[in-house]
Protein backbone atom coordinates (compact mmCIF):
# COMPACT_ATOMS: atom_id res chain seq x y z
CA UNK A 1 0.00 0.00 0.00
CA UNK A 2 0.95 3.66 -0.36
CA UNK A 3 1.00 5.70 2.85
CA UNK A 4 1.65 9.29 3.81
CA UNK A 5 3.43 10.59 6.92
CA UNK A 6 2.96 14.16 8.18
CA UNK A 7 5.52 15.31 10.74
CA UNK A 8 9.09 14.06 11.01
CA UNK A 9 10.13 15.01 14.52
CA UNK A 10 11.30 12.43 17.04
CA UNK A 11 8.28 10.13 16.87
CA UNK A 12 7.59 10.83 13.18
CA UNK A 13 11.14 9.92 12.20
CA UNK A 14 10.85 6.76 14.31
CA UNK A 15 7.65 5.81 12.50
CA UNK A 16 9.36 6.49 9.17
CA UNK A 17 12.16 4.08 10.06
CA UNK A 18 9.70 1.35 11.03
CA UNK A 19 7.51 1.91 7.97
CA UNK A 20 10.56 1.61 5.71
CA UNK A 21 11.02 -1.96 6.95
CA UNK A 22 7.42 -3.09 6.42
CA UNK A 23 6.81 -5.23 3.35
CA UNK A 24 3.17 -4.14 3.11
CA UNK A 25 4.23 -0.50 2.62
CA UNK A 26 5.26 -0.22 -1.03
CA UNK A 27 5.75 3.56 -1.00
CA UNK A 28 5.69 6.38 1.52
CA UNK A 29 5.18 10.10 0.96
CA UNK A 30 6.53 12.36 3.71
CA UNK A 31 6.29 16.01 4.66
CA UNK A 32 7.37 18.20 7.57
CA UNK A 33 7.05 21.88 8.41
CA UNK A 34 10.84 22.06 8.01
CA UNK A 35 11.71 21.36 4.36
CA UNK A 36 15.28 20.40 5.25
CA UNK A 37 13.99 17.69 7.58
CA UNK A 38 11.65 16.40 4.86
CA UNK A 39 14.55 16.19 2.40
CA UNK A 40 16.85 14.52 4.93
CA UNK A 41 14.40 11.75 5.87
CA UNK A 42 13.33 11.20 2.26
CA UNK A 43 16.93 10.87 1.10
CA UNK A 44 17.80 8.46 3.90
CA UNK A 45 15.00 6.03 3.11
CA UNK A 46 14.20 6.78 -0.54
CA UNK A 47 10.75 8.20 0.22
CA UNK A 48 8.75 10.57 -1.94
CA UNK A 49 8.12 14.08 -0.62
CA UNK A 50 5.24 16.54 -0.61
CA UNK A 51 5.64 20.26 0.01
CA UNK A 52 2.60 20.48 2.28
CA UNK A 53 0.06 18.28 4.10
CA UNK A 54 -2.53 19.32 1.53
CA UNK A 55 -0.32 18.11 -1.31
CA UNK A 56 0.37 14.87 0.55
CA UNK A 57 -3.36 14.18 0.93
CA UNK A 58 -3.71 14.62 -2.86
CA UNK A 59 -0.86 12.25 -3.68
CA UNK A 60 -2.91 9.09 -4.08
CA UNK A 61 -2.20 7.60 -0.66
CA UNK A 62 -4.22 4.78 0.89
CA UNK A 63 -3.72 5.98 4.48
CA UNK A 64 -2.02 8.77 6.39
CA UNK A 65 -0.07 8.94 9.65
CA UNK A 66 -0.11 12.22 11.55
CA UNK A 67 2.87 12.93 13.81
CA UNK A 68 2.82 16.70 13.46
CA UNK A 69 2.56 19.21 16.31
CA UNK A 70 -0.50 18.77 18.52
CA UNK A 71 -2.05 22.04 17.33
CA UNK A 72 -2.27 20.61 13.80
CA UNK A 73 -3.95 17.33 14.75
CA UNK A 74 -7.62 18.43 14.62
CA UNK A 75 -7.51 20.06 11.19
CA UNK A 76 -5.37 17.29 9.68
CA UNK A 77 -7.65 14.53 11.00
CA UNK A 78 -10.74 16.26 9.61
CA UNK A 79 -9.07 17.02 6.26
CA UNK A 80 -7.95 13.40 5.82
CA UNK A 81 -11.36 11.99 6.77
CA UNK A 82 -13.10 14.41 4.38
CA UNK A 83 -10.76 13.08 1.67
CA UNK A 84 -11.80 9.52 2.55
CA UNK A 85 -8.31 8.57 3.76
CA UNK A 86 -7.91 6.30 6.84
CA UNK A 87 -5.96 8.07 9.59
CA UNK A 88 -3.43 7.16 12.24
CA UNK A 89 -2.80 10.11 14.58
CA UNK A 90 -0.44 10.35 17.50
CA UNK A 91 -2.03 11.31 20.79
CA UNK A 92 -3.63 13.62 21.68
CA UNK A 93 -6.45 14.30 19.24
CA UNK A 94 -6.32 17.94 20.37
CA UNK A 95 -4.88 20.07 23.16
CA UNK A 96 -8.18 20.29 25.04
CA UNK A 97 -10.77 17.56 25.61
CA UNK A 98 -13.51 19.88 24.34
CA UNK A 99 -11.74 20.27 21.00
CA UNK A 100 -11.22 16.50 20.77
CA UNK A 101 -14.96 16.09 21.24
CA UNK A 102 -15.56 18.51 18.36
CA UNK A 103 -13.24 16.47 16.13
CA UNK A 104 -15.15 13.33 17.08
CA UNK A 105 -18.43 15.01 16.15
CA UNK A 106 -16.97 16.26 12.86
CA UNK A 107 -15.92 12.80 11.65
CA UNK A 108 -18.78 10.78 13.14
CA UNK A 109 -20.70 8.82 10.56
CA UNK A 110 -18.02 9.27 7.89
CA UNK A 111 -17.17 5.58 7.72
CA UNK A 112 -13.48 6.51 7.53
CA UNK A 113 -11.47 4.80 10.30
CA UNK A 114 -9.26 6.84 12.63
CA UNK A 115 -6.70 5.17 14.92
CA UNK A 116 -5.10 7.09 17.80
CA UNK A 117 -1.60 6.18 18.98
CA UNK A 118 -1.55 4.51 22.38
CA UNK A 119 1.15 1.84 21.94
CA UNK A 120 0.69 -0.05 25.22
CA UNK A 121 -2.38 -1.67 23.68
CA UNK A 122 0.04 -3.58 21.40
CA UNK A 123 2.50 -4.67 24.07
CA UNK A 124 2.13 -8.47 24.53
CA UNK A 125 2.05 -8.35 28.33
CA UNK A 126 -0.60 -5.62 28.43
CA UNK A 127 -2.69 -7.72 26.01
CA UNK A 128 -2.31 -10.80 28.23
CA UNK A 129 -3.37 -8.76 31.27
CA UNK A 130 -6.47 -7.54 29.46
CA UNK A 131 -7.37 -11.07 28.37
CA UNK A 132 -6.92 -12.38 31.93
CA UNK A 133 -9.27 -9.73 33.29
CA UNK A 134 -11.84 -10.37 30.57
CA UNK A 135 -11.72 -14.13 31.24
CA UNK A 136 -12.39 -13.57 34.94
CA UNK A 137 -9.10 -15.16 36.00
CA UNK A 138 -8.51 -12.45 38.61
CA UNK A 139 -12.05 -12.33 40.00
CA UNK A 140 -13.33 -8.85 40.80
CA UNK A 141 -10.65 -6.19 40.68
CA UNK A 142 -9.93 -4.18 43.79
CA UNK A 143 -6.67 -2.36 42.91
CA UNK A 144 -4.76 -1.37 39.78
CA UNK A 145 -1.40 0.40 39.84
CA UNK A 146 -0.05 1.98 36.67
CA UNK A 147 3.37 3.58 36.45
CA UNK A 148 5.26 5.72 33.94
CA UNK A 149 8.57 7.09 35.20
CA UNK A 150 10.86 8.91 32.77
CA UNK A 151 14.63 8.78 33.36
CA UNK A 152 15.04 12.51 32.68
CA UNK A 153 12.85 15.49 31.85
CA UNK A 154 12.04 16.56 28.29
CA UNK A 155 13.37 19.87 26.92
CA UNK A 156 11.93 23.11 28.28
CA UNK A 157 10.26 23.93 24.98
CA UNK A 158 8.47 20.59 24.98
CA UNK A 159 7.28 21.04 28.57
CA UNK A 160 5.88 24.49 27.82
CA UNK A 161 3.71 23.16 25.01
CA UNK A 162 2.84 19.76 26.47
CA UNK A 163 -0.29 20.75 28.35
CA UNK A 164 1.11 19.36 31.59
CA UNK A 165 2.14 15.97 32.90
CA UNK A 166 -1.40 14.53 33.03
CA UNK A 167 -2.11 15.41 29.37
CA UNK A 168 1.34 14.45 28.11
CA UNK A 169 2.51 11.48 30.20
CA UNK A 170 -0.27 10.13 32.44
CA UNK A 171 -2.63 9.67 29.48
CA UNK A 172 -0.77 6.47 28.59
CA UNK A 173 -1.57 5.10 32.05
CA UNK A 174 -5.17 6.29 31.83
CA UNK A 175 -5.65 4.52 28.50
CA UNK A 176 -3.99 1.33 29.77
CA UNK A 177 -6.18 1.28 32.89
CA UNK A 178 -9.38 1.72 30.85
CA UNK A 179 -8.34 -0.82 28.23
CA UNK A 180 -7.13 -3.54 30.58
CA UNK A 181 -9.95 -3.29 33.13
CA UNK A 182 -12.79 -2.64 30.70
CA UNK A 183 -14.06 -0.01 33.14
CA UNK A 184 -14.55 3.74 32.86
CA UNK A 185 -13.12 6.31 35.25
CA UNK A 186 -15.87 8.13 37.14
CA UNK A 187 -13.88 10.31 39.60
CA UNK A 188 -10.28 11.40 40.17
CA UNK A 189 -8.18 12.95 42.90
CA UNK A 190 -4.75 14.15 41.76
CA UNK A 191 -1.70 15.79 43.26
CA UNK A 192 1.82 16.73 42.21
CA UNK A 193 5.09 18.26 43.32
CA UNK A 194 8.29 19.86 42.04
CA UNK A 195 11.73 19.03 43.39
CA UNK A 196 13.74 19.25 40.18
CA UNK A 197 14.04 21.93 37.52
CA UNK A 198 12.12 25.05 38.63
CA UNK A 199 10.99 25.48 35.04
CA UNK A 200 8.13 23.04 35.59
CA UNK A 201 6.61 25.30 38.24
CA UNK A 202 7.23 28.37 36.08
CA UNK A 203 4.93 26.96 33.38
CA UNK A 204 2.36 25.69 35.88
CA UNK A 205 3.38 22.03 35.63
CA UNK A 206 4.82 19.44 38.03
CA UNK A 207 7.67 16.97 37.61
CA UNK A 208 6.03 14.26 39.73
CA UNK A 209 2.34 13.40 39.92
CA UNK A 210 -0.08 10.82 41.26
CA UNK A 211 -3.77 10.27 40.68
CA UNK A 212 -6.34 8.05 42.35
CA UNK A 213 -9.01 6.94 39.88
CA UNK A 214 -12.34 5.52 40.98
CA UNK A 215 -13.56 3.13 38.29
CA UNK A 216 -17.12 2.35 37.23
CA UNK A 217 -16.89 -1.21 38.58
CA UNK A 218 -15.60 -0.14 41.99
CA UNK A 219 -11.91 -0.73 41.28
CA UNK A 220 -9.42 1.82 42.62
CA UNK A 221 -6.57 2.67 40.24
CA UNK A 222 -3.41 4.49 41.33
CA UNK A 223 -1.35 6.22 38.63
CA UNK A 224 2.22 7.38 39.35
CA UNK A 225 4.40 9.52 37.08
CA UNK A 226 7.72 11.33 37.32
CA UNK A 227 10.24 13.03 35.06
CA UNK A 228 13.17 12.06 37.34
CA UNK A 229 13.62 8.29 37.54
CA UNK A 230 17.39 8.06 37.24
CA UNK A 231 17.53 4.28 37.18
CA UNK A 232 15.65 4.08 33.87
CA UNK A 233 12.38 4.19 31.97
CA UNK A 234 9.79 2.40 34.11
CA UNK A 235 6.47 1.28 32.62
CA UNK A 236 4.51 -1.17 34.78
CA UNK A 237 0.97 -2.24 35.51
CA UNK A 238 -0.26 -4.26 38.48
CA UNK A 239 -3.77 -5.72 38.52
CA UNK A 240 -5.02 -7.16 41.80
CA UNK A 241 -8.23 -9.15 42.09
CA UNK A 242 -10.18 -11.31 44.50
CA UNK A 243 -8.71 -14.48 42.92
CA UNK A 244 -5.27 -13.54 41.61
CA UNK A 245 -2.79 -10.71 40.96
CA UNK A 246 -0.69 -10.09 37.85
CA UNK A 247 1.97 -7.62 36.73
CA UNK A 248 3.17 -6.14 33.45
CA UNK A 249 6.82 -5.09 33.32
CA UNK A 250 8.04 -7.38 36.08
CA UNK A 251 11.09 -8.64 34.18
CA UNK A 252 14.86 -8.49 34.19
CA UNK A 253 15.14 -5.03 32.62
CA UNK A 254 12.84 -3.43 35.19
CA UNK A 255 14.66 -0.27 36.42
CA UNK A 256 14.42 -1.13 40.10
CA UNK A 257 17.06 -2.35 42.56
CA UNK A 258 16.11 -4.90 45.20
CA UNK A 259 17.67 -4.54 48.63
CA UNK A 260 16.44 -7.94 49.83
CA UNK A 261 19.40 -10.08 50.98
CA UNK A 262 20.47 -12.60 48.32
CA UNK A 263 18.01 -11.34 45.68
CA UNK A 264 19.55 -10.58 42.28
CA UNK A 265 16.31 -9.84 40.38
CA UNK A 266 16.07 -7.80 38.27
CA UNK A 267 19.45 -8.63 36.77
CA UNK A 268 19.30 -7.04 33.31
CA UNK A 269 20.31 -3.63 31.98
CA UNK A 270 17.43 -1.24 32.79
CA UNK A 271 15.41 0.32 29.99
CA UNK A 272 16.51 3.90 29.40
CA UNK A 273 14.03 5.23 26.81
CA UNK A 274 10.42 4.69 25.75
CA UNK A 275 11.48 3.45 22.30
CA UNK A 276 13.72 0.93 24.06
CA UNK A 277 10.96 -0.33 26.36
CA UNK A 278 8.08 -0.23 23.85
CA UNK A 279 9.80 -0.68 20.48
CA UNK A 280 7.94 -3.89 19.52
CA UNK A 281 4.64 -2.30 20.57
CA UNK A 282 5.25 0.71 18.33
CA UNK A 283 5.93 -1.60 15.39
CA UNK A 284 2.83 -3.71 16.14
CA UNK A 285 0.79 -0.51 16.30
CA UNK A 286 1.81 0.34 12.74
CA UNK A 287 1.04 -3.19 11.55
CA UNK A 288 -2.41 -2.75 13.07
CA UNK A 289 -2.85 0.48 11.11
CA UNK A 290 -1.97 -1.20 7.82
CA UNK A 291 -4.68 -3.75 8.62
CA UNK A 292 -7.12 -0.91 9.29
CA UNK A 293 -6.20 0.65 5.93
CA UNK A 294 -6.66 -2.72 4.21
CA UNK A 295 -10.10 -3.09 5.78
CA UNK A 296 -9.08 -6.22 7.69
CA UNK A 297 -9.91 -4.81 11.13
CA UNK A 298 -11.64 -1.82 12.73
CA UNK A 299 -9.63 0.86 14.49
CA UNK A 300 -8.18 -0.65 17.68
CA UNK A 301 -8.08 2.76 19.41
CA UNK A 302 -10.74 5.22 18.29
CA UNK A 303 -11.18 8.96 18.71
CA UNK A 304 -13.92 8.14 21.22
CA UNK A 305 -11.34 6.24 23.30
CA UNK A 306 -8.97 9.20 23.12
CA UNK A 307 -11.72 11.63 24.13
CA UNK A 308 -12.36 9.63 27.31
CA UNK A 309 -8.65 9.59 28.12
CA UNK A 310 -8.49 13.33 27.52
CA UNK A 311 -11.34 13.89 29.95
CA UNK A 312 -9.47 11.95 32.65
CA UNK A 313 -6.41 14.14 32.07
CA UNK A 314 -8.60 17.25 32.19
CA UNK A 315 -10.18 16.13 35.46
CA UNK A 316 -6.76 15.38 37.00
CA UNK A 317 -5.40 18.77 35.94
CA UNK A 318 -8.37 20.49 37.59
CA UNK A 319 -8.14 18.28 40.68
CA UNK A 320 -4.46 19.09 41.23
CA UNK A 321 -5.05 22.79 40.71
CA UNK A 322 -8.03 23.01 43.07
CA UNK A 323 -7.02 20.27 45.55
CA UNK A 324 -10.30 18.36 45.35
CA UNK A 325 -11.96 15.29 43.82
CA UNK A 326 -13.36 15.87 40.31
CA UNK A 327 -15.87 13.68 38.51
CA UNK A 328 -15.50 13.00 34.80
CA UNK A 329 -19.01 14.35 34.21
CA UNK A 330 -17.90 17.71 35.62
CA UNK A 331 -15.41 18.18 32.79
CA UNK A 332 -17.42 16.49 30.05
CA UNK A 333 -18.59 18.99 27.44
Amino acid sequence: MRLGLIGLGRIGAYHAENLARMETVESLVVTDALTAVTAQVAQRFGFETADSPEALLRSGIDGVLIAAATEAHPSLIVAAVEAGIPVFCEKPVAREASESARVLAAVAGSGVPVQIGYPRRYDPAFAVARAAVAAGELGWLHTVRSTTLDPSPPPHGYVAGSGGIFRDCSVHDFDAVRWVTGQEVVEVFATGSNQGDPYFAEVGDVDTASAILTMSGGTIAVVSNSRYNARGYDVRLEVHGSKDSIAVGLEDRLPLRSVEPGVTFPAGVPYDFFMDRLGPAFRAELVAFTEVVAGIRPSPCTIADAVEVGLIAEACTLSRREHRPVTIEEVRV
